[in-house]
C-alpha cells in the first residue's frame, strides 16, 4: 500500500471526526445532554452512508468512488462513526442511574444502525423511474 492510501484514511477520518463533534455540539445545544442523541445521529447515518458506499464500489469496483474507498469508507465513516463513544455514554447513562435509557439507548442503536446500513445499501441500487407513461 502506499503513503498516499494511508493519508486518504487520515484525511477522511479527521474530516469524520470533526463533522461528529460538530453534530454532537449541535445536537446537545438543541435537545439537551439527558440522552446521547449526537452519537446515535452519526452512527446511524454513517452506517447508512457505509451501506450505500459498499453497495456502490462492488457494483462499479474500478469507479471513482472505488478509488477513494480509503478515504470515505475507512477514514470518513470510520472517523465520523464511534462505538467507543457510544459504549461510554452507556456506561455513564447507567453509573448516573438512568438504567431504563442505557438499556433503551444500547438494545435500539445496533437495530438502527444495522437498519440504516441496509437503506443505504438499497438506495444506493434504486433506480428512480420516471412517472411518466409513454
Amino acid at each position: 500500500m502506499s503513503i498516499n492510501v494511508y493519508l486518504a484514511v487520515g484525511l477522511g477520518s479527521a474530516m469524520g471526526s470533526v463533522l461528529r463533534y460538530s453534530v454532537s455540539l449541535a445536537s446537545m445545544a438543541m435537545l439537551g445532554s439527558h440522552f446521547p442523541w449526537g452519537t446515535l445521529l452519526v452512527n446511524v447515518l454513517g452506517s447508512c452512508l457505509i451501506g450505500w458506499l459498499a453497495a456502490k464500489t462492488s457494483r462499479i469496483p474500478h469507479g471513482k468512488l472505488a478509488r477513494h474507498q480509503p478515504l470515505l469508507m475507512a477514514g470518513f465513516c470510520g472517523g465520523f462513526t464511534t462505538f467507543s463513544l457510544f459504549s461510554l455514554e452507556t456506561l455513564h447513562l447507567t453509573q448516573q442511574g438512568s438504567l431504563g435509557l442505557a438499556l433503551f439507548y444500547a438494545v435500539g442503536s445496533l437495530p438502527l444502525c444495522v437498519a440504516a446500513a441496509w437503506m443505504g445499501e438499497r438506495l444506493a441500487f434504486f433506480k428512480p423511474t420516471s412517472g411518466l407513461s409513454s
